[in-house]
């Protein structure tokens, strides 16, 4: 495996590193944290903040709305995800459950129109993973994982983001690393205990040299994952490093990572509604959990389809997502007078292959023969272990009498590379009996989306514990209309697709703040200047062919489908946007433990991938028709008071957001199938966020909570104006009380949200929801933790998603939900 000769390699280089002498004082190692000495520190993460703005400062100075979750927080919540992590996030919706990746995260009410984030920017040490974070099914944390090499993760919300990070006007969310303080590391081992994971981390840092010193850690991981899909899905892992050389007034770091790693996608799970729009009733089918199982299946693996090349291939549903990233890195800082100096830059070698079943739609299986279009016809399992068997008794198999049409899915990432740099220069000026902090910058960026995109649709059974199984529609004549289960290997029209794009961003931007006193003005500005360029193609209904693909000599319906994209159909694209970031704000330092804040912006987010195929685009010659949809304003507006003295803090803001966006969206059609539509709208929101804490002694007590009021203003439905977005909640909050001693730490992450609407013509609903997830952390022996989790310990059924957008007419939907209760432990050794 590429992955293991690379960790080799790297784990070789740092035993070679460690192997040089290292020349510093003796008392000044012994000055030192250890890693187990730092683990037992009090963390505070109320000091200085470095992320969205222009030089690291106090939070009590900056008029920003700022958090972090630091490493001790993260092992005691114990994710399965970044997006079940991110759920602790202030202000943040992420809408976990479908996987390590994959997930959709957005901020203070602004739209969540599609997958992914879009408004939200990932950072791995201050730059992004992915340009833009909404790709189709190859969302930023496809390359991210948190694991032992992260030191704390910093959010940054409102818009102050949008003049300091291109393309993330709602916030920043950025991983950071470890970079050697600490002396020595640690092993840890953990296993889930009611599901089959296993995992591995390690880390180790320090110094060479009084200026040297050195980070590197990394997992490997293997397991059927959270849900039941009778498999092993998730395998693989990365590897981290950074050598930091320190020098009077800055340092130089250099540093890489390798991931490869895969992981089983959930998408849609079958679950039954009744009730009424306004009080709905989800439960769960006989035979299948929502919380628990998945339509992924032992039993449906391969699916035939063309390439890119239009040659018959076959790709592996069990292969999940698979994704490959080598990436490295340089950062420094250094003055030259007075004037202070910052480069960061980093290469990321990115690609992935996405296999996975996304289902359409759902109903009773003795519906299935009308739907192929043999009315009357009967049902034959096509794999599992009754193939080739009748299904006698549809009305009621598997308990349930359910069945879905799926499309098996292949995307192959041929190249998600990007090369991002960020040159900064500034400079404190004494002025006007005050200090005045000026800053300019240029980043610029290369983002690469290569990809070919293959569909196929099939029909399957409802059945748990990775249970489900395929079945074919035969004529009344005795001829088979399907394929091994496959109604046609088509999909839907101009949904085997290749694109070739590559995205240009050049965005230079500046700063100044004048602190005298209590009193600090801010402003700044941001010019983003995007080219986009490349092809694209996708297949026509013609676009088709016939094959005999098990060679029978006998010619299926199924097997006339062959869907391929003609090499003479490729259409340009070429275009270009331009658009101004700016921000203005005031903070005013009332006491030592006191600070209020006022800010006004403007930024905005790059349509890219999601406008291709588009009708914004030509087909001609690739230009824009629609000026508008090259990228979307955000416009911000933020209020806030801070507070922090003696293990108390609270952060509380107000907020104002207005947006325009063009995007596509998963929409039911009038039959209940799930399409895929273009949509041109715009929205508001309005609400406050509270964060606080206190610390008493052993005690400490942290929470957070978003109430948010949202509609939509404009829209190509006029009917939709006045509406909620889809899955706004009125609240979300988190809530985690803990009570640690030098021998052990017990707490709970309690998170919640209130009901919202399933789709934005605001009729069915998704009931509001608690989860609870429990901890304890046991220290028997000094450098020893032994730790348990559970997660959604009550078992909570917790909706984020749901296809229907009223009560269904059959009583069954799909729906994406947490995972149910997970409980795992895990073993930790200092050293």
């Amino acid at each position: 495996m590429k992955l293991r000769v690379s960790i080799a390699a790297l784990c070789g280089a740092a035993i070679s590193a460690l192997a040089v002498p290292a020349y510093a004082d003796e008392s000044k190692d012994g000055d030192r944290l250890t890693a187990w000495e730092a683990s037992r520190a009090p963390q505070d993460d109320s000091g200085m903040i470095a992320t969205g703005v222009a030089r690291a400062r106090d939070r009590l100075d900056s008029a920003t709305s700022t958090s972090s979750l630091l490493e001790g927080d993260i092992t005691r919540i114990a994710p399965t995800s970044l997006s079940e992590l991110f759920r602790n996030i202030p202000g943040v919706r992420s809408e976990a459950g479908v996987g390590t990746t994959n997930g959709s995260y957005t901020i203070r009410g602004l739209p969540l129109v599609s997958s992914g984030a879009k408004y939200l920017q990932l950072q791995e040490d201050g730059l992004p993973v992915l340009e833009f974070g909404d790709f189709l099914a190859l969302t930023a944390d496809t390359f991210t994982r948190a694991d032992l090499n992260v030191d704390q993760i910093e959010s940054i919300r409102g818009g102050s983001a949008s003049t300091f990070a291109s393309n993330a006007p709602g916030g920043v969310i950025n991983l950071i690393s470890k970079t050697g303080e600490v002396e020595g590391g640690s092993i840890l081992a953990s296993a889930g205990l009611n599901y089959e994971g296993y995992r591995s981390d390690f880390d180790y840092g320090g110094h060479l040299s009084d200026t040297v010193r050195f980070h590197v850690g990394g997992f490997y991981r293997e397991g059927n994952g959270p849900r039941h899909i009778g498999y092993t899905a998730d395998r693989g892992g990365q590897i981290k490093f950074n050598v930091t050389k320190d020098f009077t007034g800055g340092y130089i770091r250099f540093y890489g990572k390798v991931l490869d790693d895969r992981n089983a996608m959930y998408l849609g799970t079958p679950i039954s509604v009744t009730g009424t729009n306004s009080d709905p009733h989800y439960h769960d089918l006989t035979g299948f959990s929502a919380n628990s199982d998945s339509l992924l299946s032992r039993y449906i693996a391969d699916s035939p389809v063309m390439d890119e090349n239009n040659r018959l291939t076959q790709f592996n549903v069990h292969d999940g997502l698979h994704a490959l990233s080598k990436a490295f890195g340089l950062e420094t800082k250094f003055s030259i007078g007075e004037w202070s100096i910052s480069e960061h830059m980093r290469y990321a070698d990115q690609s992935a292959d996405a296999s996975f079943l996304f289902p359409i739609a759902i109903g009773p299986i003795i519906t299935a023969p009308a739907l192929a279009g043999a009315p009357g016809g009967s049902l034959v399992y096509a794999s599992g272990p009754l193939k080739g068997q009748n299904i006698t008794n549809p009305t009621t198999i598997n308990g349930n009498g359910i069945a879905v049409l799926t499309n098996p899915i292949h995307i192959k990432f041929r190249s998600a590379n990007n090369f991002t740099n960020d040159l900064r220069v500034g400079r404190v000026w004494n002025f006007g009996g005050g200090d005045l902090t000026t800053t300019a910058g240029l980043y610029t960026s290369r983002q690469e989306f290569h990809s070919d995109q293959a569909v196929a649709d099939a029909l399957q059974d409802v059945r748990g514990d990775g249970g489900s199984a395929l079945f074919d529609v035969v004529k009344a004549d005795g001829k088979s209309v399907t394929q091994g289960g496959f109604l046609d290997f088509a999909g839907p029209v101009g949904s085997h697709v290749s694109r070739d794009v590559d995205y240009t961003v050049i965005a230079p931007y500046g700063s100044v703040n004048f602190h005298r006193g209590k009193l600090a003005l801010g402003a700044s500005v941001r010019v983003d200047t995007g080219k986009v360029e490349g092809t694209i193609r996708a297949n026509e209904p013609t676009d088709v062919q016939t094959i005999d693909i098990n060679g029978d000599g006998i010619i299926s319906d199924a097997e006339r489908t062959f869907a391929f994209v003609p090499f003479s159909r490729d259409m340009p694209v070429n275009y270009r946007y331009h658009y101004v970031s700016y921000s203005f704000s005031t903070n005013y330092r009332w006491s030592e433990s006191l600070s209020s804040f006022a800010r006004y912006s403007r930024g905005a987010r790059a349509g890219a991938e999601r406008l291709l195929f588009s009708p914004a685009i030509s087909r001609v010659d690739g230009s824009l028709l629609n000026k508008k949809a090259g990228y979307d304003p955000v416009k911000q507006a933020e209020v806030g008071l801070k507070y922090r003295n003696n293990g108390v803090f609270f952060n509380l803001t107000g907020f104002w957001a207005k947006v325009r966006e063009t995007n596509t969206q998963l929409q039911p059609d009038a039959n209940g199938f799930t399409t895929q539509q273009l949509v041109s709208r715009g929205y508001r929101a309005y609400g406050g966020e509270i964060e606080g804490g206190i610390r008493r002694g052993h005690f400490n007590l942290t929470g957070n909570a978003t109430v948010t009021n949202a509609k939509i203003t404009a829209a190509e439905n006029p009917a939709l104006v006045g509406n909620k977005p889809r899955h706004q909640a009125a609240l979300i909050y988190q809530i985690m009380p803990q009570y640690d001693t030098e021998r052990f730490t017990i707490g709970a992450d309690v998170i919640g949200t209130t009901s919202s609407y399933t789709q934005d013509i605001n009729e069915l609903k998704m009931p509001a929801y608690t989860t609870v997830g429990a901890f304890v952390q046991i220290r028997p022996i000094e450098r020893v933790e032994l730790s348990f989790n559970v997660n959604n310990l009550f078992d909570v059924k917790a909706l984020t998603d749901v296809s229907a957008a009223s009560m269904p007419a059959n009583g069954v939907t799909l729906a994406q939900t947490l995972y149910g209760r997970t409980i795992s432990t895990a073993l930790r050794f200092y050293f």
